[in-house]
């Protein structure tokens, strides 16, 4: 909860309730977050796969970034050990599509001087 001045609570987290949007930019620009969101977009995936998918994020990361998410309810862990997103997690997807879409073209015009459009 924040303070009248605004400030954020002591332990530095905003808090969902107040303000939702901040709440899901601190979650989503957590080291990552967006790449297991990627991974697990087109489908459910155990941990030592994703693991792998994941380059140099390291075991123990990778756990505690899982249970982040699960706790914030974007996935969910099921009874054969695999991941896989929630609805939530579905619907930020299909959000994110839109950030993903206009990364690729930023990184083409990136490629191309002449090419300004983004």
């Amino acid at each position: 909860m924040r303070s009248a001045s605004g400030a954020k609570p002591p332990n530095g987290r905003v808090e969902p309730a107040n303000a939702p949007v901040l709440a899901a930019m601190e979650l989503l620009g957590q080291r990552w977050t967006l790449r297991v969101l990627w991974e697990l977009e087109p489908g459910r995936l155990g941990f030592l796969e994703l693991r792998r998918r994941m380059d140099n994020c390291s075991s123990s990361m990778l756990s505690v970034r899982l249970q982040h998410l699960q706790s914030a309810g974007l996935i969910v862990k099921n009874a054969d050990k695999s991941y896989e997103l929630t609805t939530a997690g579905t619907e930020l997807g299909t959000a994110l599509h839109a950030v993903w879409d206009w990364s690729r073209r930023w990184g083409a015009a990136l490629t191309d001087p002449n090419d300004g459009t983004v």
